[in-house]
């Protein structure tokens, strides 16, 4: 490794955010998908009847984003450039649940913040991850 493939530190401050980012995206998912009083607690009876409602093609495009994104984030710290490809699928599979959820009642049935604003920031963070990572492997910092 020669001293111009080292990654900056702000390389390894997003990579380490964009890990914690995604892992508090897999205990969202493991927080719906084993139904915990935590979450359920706090769901109105519409909101449940909603998330029931929820086709398994979504729960699993969920499942594949997040833990997808999660191992993007982990090859980015490992410098390994498989990390786009990974963080390319957490994109898509995000994106299109996503899409779902604003055609879905969803929206109508959660807090501005729920509804609509973090499933934007959802779509926008795992962009700029394969934006982040495509940028890296191009400055060599990861191969």
């Amino acid at each position: 490794m020669t001293e111009s493939n080292k990654p900056a530190i702000w390389f390894w401050i997003v990579s380490i955010v964009a890990l914690l980012w995604n892992l508090m995206g897999v205990n969202a998912y493991i927080q719906q998908a084993y139904r915990t009083e935590a979450v359920m607690s706090q769901l109105t009876t519409e909101q449940i009847a909603l998330l029931d409602a929820r086709p398994a093609w979504v729960t699993a495009l969920f499942a594949i984003a997040v833990f997808a994104g999660a191992l993007g984030c982990l090859l980015l710290l490992l410098r390994k450039k498989l990390a786009t490809s990974v963080l390319i699928l957490s994109f898509l599979t995000a994106t299109i649940q996503q899409i779902w959820w604003f055609t879905s009642d969803g929206p109508s049935l959660m807090d501005q913040f729920s509804g609509t604003i973090m499933p934007i920031m959802i779509i926008v963070v795992c962009a700029l991850l394969v934006w982040f990572s495509r940028t890296s492997a191009a400055k060599g910092w990861i191969s």
